[in-house]
């Protein structure tokens, strides 16, 4: 029973993290920038340390159970 909000909160940040990467990943092979009006780079070095980050909670949520 206590183990429900983990695997909940887990799930959302591994599917957040995972879209924000593939959506990185992406943009980045198509040449086209993340962000609309940011500098290709510093975009998606950020989104890529967002999306890390998110995967990384999402393992320690899961981690928790």
């Amino acid at each position: 029973m206590e183990s429900s909000p983990a695997i909940f909160a887990g799930m959302v940040f591994a599917l957040f993290g995972g879209g924000i990467l593939a959506w990185t990943v992406l943009r980045v092979r198509q040449g086209e920038p993340v962000a609309h009006g940011v500098n290709r780079v510093a975009s998606a070095a950020l989104a890529s340390v967002a999306g890390s980050g998110a995967l990384a909670l999402g393992v320690w949520c899961f981690t928790r159970v």
